[in-house]
């Protein structure tokens, strides 16, 4: 596992020199240009670092090269984030160079979904009773 330091480290190094996929997504979301929303970049949410990050939203945007296929690391990564209460877009490096706009309009809606409440976000509690009498419909 990384240290601190060594995560800051390389963040800094990340924001120096994004890929071209990194400096577009950058141009679409910085300045507020997704309206009222800020984004951070290369933020370190540890052990990991995030691509782009909407903290008041709960979003991470991941811009993904092919080596990102069927990783079992990213899957692991989205598991934590997911389980720090984060929602995870991750678009393919092609996509954002060739579909901006899409890739701005599925940004746009993952913003204007409503988060759900924080009690919404934990386990059913069995000591006031709840889930107990849970019917799961398939």
């Amino acid at each position: 596992m990384p240290t601190r330091q060594e995560l800051l480290t390389r963040a800094k190094w990340m924001r120096a020199n994004p890929t071209d996929a990194e400096r577009r997504l950058w141009s679409m979301l910085r300045d507020k240009r997704m309206p009222v929303f800020k984004f951070k970049r290369q933020l370190i949410i540890a052990p990991y670092i995030a691509d782009f990050v909407c903290l008041e939203r709960r979003l991470i945007v991941e811009a993904d090269g092919s080596q990102h296929a069927d990783s079992t690391y990213d899957a692991r990564r989205d598991a934590f984030l997911s389980a720090q209460g984060f929602n995870v877009l991750r678009f393919w490096n092609a996509d954002i160079l060739t579909n901006s706009g899409g890739v701005f309009d599925a940004i746009h809606a993952a913003l204007s979904t409503p988060l759900p409440s924080a009690a919404m976000r934990l386990p059913p509690s069995p000591a006031r009773g709840e889930g107990l009498n849970k019917v799961l419909y398939v």
